[in-house]
């Protein structure tokens, strides 16, 4: 009896460090109070999707939870940034657009906007098995251009 107590929980360990539990986050003006934040879930260790949420903050003003939805685990998640200070959230071909005022706008888009994506400011992607934030090297022109 006492045996069956102890071997459950080892033989359980393995289906349980399958699953995938992890975030990355991006510093807006390099504080932790103005953030984007991105989660993945996998609950089910047999799944090859994870669930994918994006978490906006502005603190301590506000801070929401929104889902981007169920995509492959390598998805890359780029973030961009419009000139009026709102974000561009592209995961696969899922586009949205989010904003950090008061955190709570979080909108589907059907297509790039006409006036363009904006400035790149880096993408969430998987590094050596966890998830990370790359920024992106910003292009510096030679001197006297």
């Amino acid at each position: 009896m006492r045996l069956r107590h102890l071997l459950l929980p080892l033989l359980a360990a393995p289906l349980l460090t399958a699953c995938v539990n992890d975030g990355a986050t991006y510093e807006i003006d390099n504080t932790r109070e103005h953030v984007l934040s991105l989660i993945r879930e996998q609950p089910y260790f047999w799944e090859d999707k994870v669930n994918l949420f994006l978490v906006v903050s502005r603190m301590p003003a506000c801070m929401r939870r929104h889902s981007i939805g169920a995509l492959p685990a390598n998805t890359k998640v780029e973030i961009y940034q419009v000139p009026s200070g709102a974000f561009i959230v592209k995961a696969g071909k899922k586009m949205f657009a989010t904003e950090t005022q008061t955190c709570e706008s979080f909108a589907r888009m059907d297509s790039e906007p006409p006036e363009g994506m904006g400035e790149l400011k880096g993408v969430f992607r998987v590094v050596n098995g966890e998830l990370a934030f790359v920024k992106e090297e910003k292009k510096t022109s030679p001197a006297g251009e």
